[in-house]
C-alpha cells in the first residue's frame, strides 16, 4: 500500500516538474527532487523499498512479490477517492483483471521455507541482461511506433522491468550479506542495483509525464512483480505450483495480467491529466 501511495505521490509532483530530458539526467533528476510532493512520493516509496528489503532478507523472491503486488487492489481506489484521478470503466475493468491475476497467483504459490536466494552467476547474468534488453525495447517504444496514447504505459513497464532487474539483484545481495558487508560493496551486483534503480527512477519519472495515473503505475507495478516472480522462478529455483490444475490456474493468472495490459492505458486521442503541486 505505501508503494502505491508513494506513486501517486510522485506522479503528481512529475506532472508539476520540468519534463524529464534522457540527455540531461542529473537537471532532471534535481528538478524532480525540487518538487514537494515527488519528495514526498520518494520518501513513502523509500520507506516502503526497505520493507521489501527485509521481507527479501526472510522468504523468497517470488512468494515476497505475490504479496507487494496485491497492492494494485487499492491503486484504483486511492487514486479516485484521494487524488481525483479520473477513472474510465475501461481502466476499472483493467485493473480488476490484474488484480485477480495476481491474486490468483498468490493462492497458487507453493509455500516456502527459508530465504532461498542461493543463485549461479551465469543464470544471473542471462536473466538480468535479458530484462534490462526489454527493459531498452520499452523505452524506444515511443521512437518505434508505439500509438501516442500508449507512451505513458509503455515507459512504465520499462520502469517496472527496471525495478524487477534491481529487485532480483537485491535479492542477491541478501544472500551475499551472510559473508559481511565487504562482500557486499565488491559485488558486482550492487552495481547492478544501483543503475537499475537509478534508471527506473527517471523513466518512472517520464512515465508519470507522458500518461494518467492509474495506467501508469499499474503497468510498473504489474512489470515489476512479474519480472522478481520469474527471477524468483529462473533464478534463484523458486517451486512453481505441484499439480496440473494449479500450474493452470498460474497460466490463467499470467493471461489476466496480459490481457489486463491491454485495457488500462488510456485509449487514443485521451490527454491525460495534469496534476498540480
Amino acid at each position: 500500500m505505501a508503494t502505491q501511495l508513494g506513486f501517486l505521490c510522485k506522479h503528481k509532483g512529475a506532472n508539476a516538474a520540468p519534463r524529464v530530458e534522457w540527455h540531461r539526467p542529473a537537471a532532471s533528476a534535481w528538478a524532480l527532487l525540487r518538487s514537494r510532493w515527488f519528495a514526498l512520493g520518494l520518501a513513502v516509496t523509500a520507506s516502503a523499498w526497505l520493507l521489501h528489503v527485509m521481507a527479501l532478507a526472510v522468504a523468497p523472491l517470488s512468494v515476497v512479490q505475490a504479496v507487494l503486488s496485491t497492492g494494485v487492489v487499492v491503486l484504483a481506489v486511492l487514486g479516485n477517492r484521494w487524488f481525483g484521478c479520473a477513472i474510465s470503466p475501461r481502466q476499472w475493468l483493467g485493473v480488476a483483471m490484474t488484480a485477480a491475476g495476481l491474486v490468483l497467483l498468490v493462492v497458487t504459490l507453493p509455500g516456502h521455507e527459508g530465504a532461498q536466494s542461493a543463485f549461479t552467476t551465469p543464470t544471473m547474468l542471462a536473466f538480468e541482461g535479458a530484462m534490462l534488453l526489454v527493459g531498452a525495447l520499452l523505452v524506444a517504444g515511443p521512437r518505434l511506433g508505439a500509438p501516442s496514447h500508449h507512451h505513458g504505459a509503455l515507459l512504465g513497464a520499462a520502469a517496472g522491468t527496471l525495478i524487477g532487474v534491481s529487485d532480483v539483484a537485491v535479492k542477491a545481495l541478501t544472500g551475499i550479506a551472510g559473508s559481511g558487508a565487504l562482500a557486499v560493496v565488491a559485488s558486482p551486483w550492487l552495481l547492478v542495483t544501483v543503475l537499475a534503480g537509478l534508471s527506473a527512477f527517471l523513466t518512472s519519472a517520464r512515465a508519470f509525464q507522458e500518461g494518467d495515473a492509474v495506467p501508469v503505475i499499474a503497468s510498473t507495478s504489474t512489470a515489476a512483480n512479474v519480472t522478481s516472480i520469474l527471477g524468483g522462478i529462473l533464478v534463484f529455483g523458486d517451486a512453481l505450483a505441484g499439480s496440473t490444475v494449479l500450474v493452470g490456474l498460474q497460466v490463467l493468472a499470467f493471461a489476466l495480467v496480459a490481457a489486463a495490459a491491454l485495457l488500462t492505458p488510456a485509449p487514443a486521442g485521451h490527454a491525460p491529466a495534469q496534476a498540480t503541486a
